[in-house]
Protein backbone atom coordinates (compact mmCIF):
# COMPACT_ATOMS: atom_id res chain seq x y z
CA UNK A 1 0.00 0.00 0.00
CA UNK A 2 1.26 3.62 -0.85
CA UNK A 3 2.13 5.89 2.54
CA UNK A 4 0.75 9.38 2.93
CA UNK A 5 -2.39 9.35 0.05
CA UNK A 6 -5.27 10.29 2.56
CA UNK A 7 -6.06 13.55 3.13
CA UNK A 8 -5.18 15.50 6.56
CA UNK A 9 -8.26 15.28 8.62
CA UNK A 10 -9.38 17.94 10.73
CA UNK A 11 -11.20 16.99 13.78
CA UNK A 12 -12.54 20.26 14.58
CA UNK A 13 -13.69 21.78 10.98
CA UNK A 14 -16.14 24.94 11.49
CA UNK A 15 -19.21 24.77 9.11
CA UNK A 16 -20.80 27.93 8.73
CA UNK A 17 -24.60 28.43 7.32
CA UNK A 18 -25.75 31.00 5.44
CA UNK A 19 -28.49 31.72 7.88
CA UNK A 20 -25.34 32.20 10.13
CA UNK A 21 -25.51 29.19 12.52
CA UNK A 22 -22.06 27.13 12.55
CA UNK A 23 -20.99 24.37 14.38
CA UNK A 24 -17.75 22.20 14.01
CA UNK A 25 -17.56 18.88 12.52
CA UNK A 26 -15.03 16.12 11.15
CA UNK A 27 -13.91 16.80 7.47
CA UNK A 28 -10.99 16.58 5.57
CA UNK A 29 -11.27 20.82 4.59
CA UNK A 30 -10.69 23.33 7.83
CA UNK A 31 -13.73 25.33 6.76
CA UNK A 32 -17.21 24.21 4.99
CA UNK A 33 -19.67 26.76 3.58
CA UNK A 34 -23.09 25.53 2.88
CA UNK A 35 -26.46 27.12 2.02
CA UNK A 36 -28.65 25.01 4.20
CA UNK A 37 -28.79 23.16 7.59
CA UNK A 38 -30.80 21.80 10.01
CA UNK A 39 -31.70 25.04 11.85
CA UNK A 40 -32.89 26.73 8.55
CA UNK A 41 -33.95 23.36 6.55
CA UNK A 42 -38.00 23.51 5.90
CA UNK A 43 -37.85 19.56 6.52
CA UNK A 44 -36.86 20.68 10.43
CA UNK A 45 -38.34 23.88 10.91
CA UNK A 46 -41.56 22.98 9.70
CA UNK A 47 -42.11 25.90 7.84
CA UNK A 48 -43.33 26.37 3.96
CA UNK A 49 -40.31 28.11 2.28
CA UNK A 50 -39.51 27.81 -1.26
CA UNK A 51 -35.65 27.37 -1.54
CA UNK A 52 -34.56 28.12 -4.99
CA UNK A 53 -30.49 28.30 -5.44
CA UNK A 54 -30.69 28.79 -9.60
CA UNK A 55 -33.50 31.31 -10.19
CA UNK A 56 -35.87 28.90 -11.15
CA UNK A 57 -39.05 30.16 -9.01
CA UNK A 58 -38.42 33.38 -10.66
CA UNK A 59 -38.24 31.99 -14.29
CA UNK A 60 -41.16 29.74 -14.13
CA UNK A 61 -43.25 32.52 -13.01
CA UNK A 62 -41.56 34.89 -15.85
CA UNK A 63 -42.62 32.25 -18.00
CA UNK A 64 -46.00 32.18 -16.95
CA UNK A 65 -47.08 35.65 -16.05
CA UNK A 66 -48.00 34.82 -12.56
CA UNK A 67 -47.67 37.82 -10.03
Amino acid sequence: MKTDIHPTYYTDATVTCSCGHSFTVGATKPALRVEICSVCHPYFTGEQRIIDTEGRVERMKRRFNLK
